[in-house]
């Protein structure tokens, strides 16, 4: 039986590629290299990513130092309360001339979308980013435009106790791939910080080290490594435990099965390792499962997150060994 169809990938252009982007980044964000790492892995594995945090910790920063790294369509959409649906899809437009409606696309239609304060913005518009992201297409007035790949939602949020904030629906929560808190800088990146970018704009600096077309065939080469039956029924176990442990209300979708073992496979490529292990759905497990769940009363009342559920499922679920 053939497992793979199609060429072997070649893992040193995506080694290659992602550690010029990761370079890149580093130029502009200090001390974050888990952050960054993951930014990089979720682009390949052709994800979405939310940055939350509390602000002024670099969140944009890191946006536009990813989309600044590529010679792509690039847009920046600010998320505020008056933002408009029309504003991320499109709108149709009449033109008096030819007495016909014209589409104008909207900031959607980029291959990076930067998104800023997504949660600023009311649920009606939130909810327009569900198809683009979900599909990579926009349908208005009946009519469906294609998204062209690469196509990566970057979007940044605010915790939601902050003034003005409004909670991302679930089903939003679940068309991103991962999610990273940047947290706050060690002492001797902050004062590197200080030193760097009081002198100039680290992004005004910043070149593009790859283009669209090329982050495009790494995606694609990511997607022919192999994963084995047995790796395959571990990501399984690990969502459908999210499902049945006692601290959580609502476990993590299919989706969030496609998305880990995604993530996985984009984890093993930037090490140059032609299969995914175990230790690839470890590492990105918390990023893509944890913002997807919803903790029980219970759990709430005693202080228990879903990273310590996470955490409570990868012990307790067993590793496959010896079989590819």
């Amino acid at each position: 039986m053939t497992v793979n169809a199609g060429p072997a990938p070649d893992l040193d252009s995506v080694q290659s590629v992602a550690g010029a982007i990761h370079r890149a980044i580093s130029t502009v964000i200090e001390g974050k290299e888990h952050a960054l790492r993951t930014a990089v892995t979720v682009l390949l594995a052709e994800g979405h990513l939310l940055v939350e945090d509390v602000p002024g910790v670099g969140k944009t920063m890191l946006a536009k130092a990813l989309a600044r790294s590529i010679d792509c369509n690039v847009s920046r959409i600010q998320f505020t309360p008056d933002l408009l649906p029309s504003d991320i899809t499109g709108v149709n437009v009449f033109n008096q001339d030819t007495r016909t409606f014209e589409f104008r696309r909207g900031a959607i239609f980029a291959n990076i979308v930067v998104g800023d304060e997504i949660n600023r913005a009311s649920p009606k518009t939130q909810s327009a980013l569900l198809e683009c992201m979900a599909e990579r297409q926009v349908t208005v007035d009946g009519s469906t435009y294609e998204l062209a790949g690469p196509f990566l939602v970057m979007a940044t949020q605010n915790p939601i106790e902050m003034e003005g904030t409004y909670p991302l629906p679930e089903a939003q929560r679940d068309r991103f791939m991962a999610r990273i808190s940047m947290g706050y800088p060690s002492g001797a990146a902050e004062l590197a910080m200080l030193q760097s970018h009081g002198e100039a704009d680290p992004l005004g600096s910043l070149e593009p080290v790859t283009d669209g077309e090329t982050v495009q065939r790494q995606i694609s080469a990511v997607r022919r490594l192999h994963t084995a039956p047995a790796l395959r029924e571990y990501v399984v176990a690990l969502v459908t435990a999210t499902r049945q442990h006692p601290s959580i209300r609502l476990g993590a979708s299919p989706r969030a099965g496609l998305h880990l073992l995604g993530a996985a496979r984009a984890n093993a490529a930037l090490v140059g390792r032609d299969h995914v292990l175990p230790e690839d759905v470890q590492a990105l497990a918390p990023a893509v499962l944890t913002h997807r769940l919803m903790l029980s009363g219970e759990a709430q009342l005693t202080g228990r997150t879903t990273a310590d559920v996470v955490s409570d499922i990868l012990q307790r679920t067993p590793v496959p060994s010896g079989r590819r």
